[in-house]
């Protein structure tokens, strides 16, 4: 599988990281890591996410961190996984549920400077 960010998705990632780093820098290059990081196994293995209701081929991935986490949503279509949006679990309805975590490289940064 390839895998496609979508420019919403992208800037769902800035505007995380935007929200944290007045508080905490470390804390937000952390969690944009995390995140990204979190996609590597979506590729390996598309349907590994939670089925999204009433949205055929559309996942979510709910990725711990701190108190909380953040929620990855995408779409598979045909050979391409689409990452959709990235929200935070308390703005995304996923703040009650137990996260799973994976931890791996993406080459974000260097693509979109994240």
């Amino acid at each position: 599988m390839r895998i496609e960010w979508l420019v919403a998705a992208i800037l769902d990632l800035q505007r995380l990281k935007d929200f944290i780093l007045p508080h905490n820098k470390e804390a937000a290059i952390r969690a944009i890591q995390l995140i990204k990081n979190a996609v590597t196994p979506v590729e390996l293995n598309p349907r590994i996410g939670k089925p999204v209701e009433d949205l055929p081929n559309y996942y979510d991935v709910v990725i711990p961190f701190g108190a909380s986490g953040y929620v990855i949503r995408y779409r598979i279509q045909d050979d391409v996984v689409f990452i959709i949006a990235i929200k935070h679990c308390k703005e995304a309805g996923f703040s009650d549920q137990t996260p799973s975590l994976w931890v791996v490289k993406e080459p974000l940064e260097t693509t979109y400077g994240i």
